[in-house]
């Protein structure tokens, strides 16, 4: 495989992952939560993802990365279903990818 189907087929991924969150995790989180706890829960996943990134920098990293992310978000008393949470992950990582 040549490195342009690489990148098309990483591209469609990020997409399919972009459109799952969108229109299937998004609404169902909203329905479980107020807003305030959605948008607390929002910013503190932010900020525990921007720090692992730069925690751990380096490629193959993210199980740490994640691990350092429950971690904090334990710390300050969140608590979300691991698919919640990879959802809240993943939707972060994606804005920051394409922030780049």
């Amino acid at each position: 495989m040549n490195g342009d189907a690489v990148v098309s087929i990483g591209t469609a991924l990020i997409t399919f992952i972009g459109a799952i969150i969108t229109y299937i995790i998004v609404p169902f989180l909203k329905s479980k939560t107020t807003k305030e706890q959605r948008d607390n829960t929002i910013f503190w996943v932010q900020i525990a993802v921007n720090a692992a990134e730069q925690i751990y920098k380096e490629k193959g990293k993210g199980k740490d990365k994640k691990e350092y992310v429950l971690e904090f978000l334990n710390s300050k008393g969140i608590k979300v279903t691991d698919e919640q949470l990879d959802a809240l992950i993943e939707a972060t990582v994606y804005e920051l990818n394409k922030n780049k």
